[in-house]
């Protein structure tokens, strides 16, 4: 059974940085076979996807954080962090990290991003 756990949320000044990370356990085959994006839910919306990388590593981002934020993958440490540098109140969310692999889908509990002055 897939398990992710997500770290590094917290609070940020708004322009601030921060990096959350995800590490995986129990994976099936190789972990490079997974695709592992970023979610994030703010309060009284829907989850949304914020950043993709596929197993070859191509990335896709959400238009809002282009040029932002920047997703990577280690595939021997079994982990995938997001970078986000100037965030803005809009990014407060719980994000949440996702592996995917031939339509089998986990997640995992999320971590508290607040950007705040």
């Amino acid at each position: 059974q897939v398990q992710l756990v997500e770290s590094g949320g917290g609070l940020v000044q708004p322009g601030g940085n921060l990096r959350v990370s995800c590490v995986g356990s129990g994976f099936t085959g190789t972990f490079r076979w997974y695709d592992m994006s970023w979610w994030r839910q703010a309060p009284g919306k829907e989850r949304e996807l914020v950043a993709i990388i596929f197993g070859n590593t191509n990335t896709n981002y959400t238009d809002s954080v282009k040029g932002r934020f920047t997703i990577s993958r280690d595939n021997a440490k079994e982990t995938v962090d997001l970078q986000m540098n100037n965030l803005k109140p809009e990014d407060t969310a719980v994000y949440y990290c996702r592996a995917e692999v031939v339509g089998r889908i986990y997640w995992g509990q999320g971590t508290r991003v607040t950007v705040s002055s």
